[in-house]
């Protein structure tokens, strides 16, 4: 198992939202970059496979020697990116996406794996494949971002969640700058957030405000 990279401030991206704001993805992401995010992830769950991998060589080559740049679900996005020399770093799956442990053999050992978990059996399982570097553990709250999310669990619920892992967890699912402080002195590595950063507008600013936010857990 390799160590998590830094999940702190942890950006997943949605196209939609930041064309709402009249950005696209990589001008967000840059931004959010600059303003302290420490990883992304890029998700693209309605994108074909060549416009996808676009977005990721382009994102990859922008903040790729910055921070970790992680593909949801799509092993070949990931494995034609590394092919074509980007540094992407790894791959974030869900539950119904191929198993841990087969993803693992195709990405090879030196790239990230995490996975999503909403259940104790989940994490469980998440532990005894070996596969996996950190886990991704929500909803939080209710998100319009992911129509099939689990039942929510709350900033409590997440933290007595994660306290069931001895893996690295980023909470996930309608994550605000208010959680954070609860969330890192519950136990959690991380926080990933979409509309935080994305429907910001000034994403930059977003991601500061959220940083602080983190750090201000620490302290306590």
């Amino acid at each position: 198992m390799r160590a998590a990279p830094d999940l702190s401030v942890y950006l997943v991206t949605d196209e939609d939202q930041c064309r709402s704001r009249g950005r696209d993805v990589l001008a967000t992401v840059a931004a959010a970059v600059d303003g302290g995010v420490t990883c992304v992830q890029l998700r693209a769950k309605d994108a074909d496979g060549g416009p996808f991998l676009t977005r990721v060589l382009d994102v990859a080559e922008a903040v790729g020697d910055r921070v970790p740049v992680i593909v949801n679900d799509r092993v070949d996005v990931f494995l034609a990116a590394r092919d074509l020399g980007a540094p992407v770093a790894g791959v974030h799956l869900g539950q119904s996406d191929l198993p841990a442990d087969v993803a693992r053999r195709l990405i090879g050992d030196d790239a990230y794996l995490g996975l999503s978990a909403a259940t104790p059996d989940e994490l469980r399982a998440a532990r005894e494949q070996g596969a996996c570097d950190h886990v991704g553990i929500g909803v939080v709250r209710a998100t319009a971002t992911k129509t099939d999310a689990p039942q929510s669990l709350g900033v409590d619920g997440v933290a007595r969640m994660a306290a069931l892992t001895d893996l690295p967890a980023v909470a996930i699912g309608g994550v605000t700058a208010g959680d954070l402080p609860a969330l890192r002195a519950g136990g959690l590595a991380g926080a990933a957030v979409v509309s935080a950063i994305c429907l910001a507008e000034d994403p930059g600013r977003a991601a500061a405000a959220l940083r602080r936010a983190w750090d201000e857990g620490g302290r306590r």
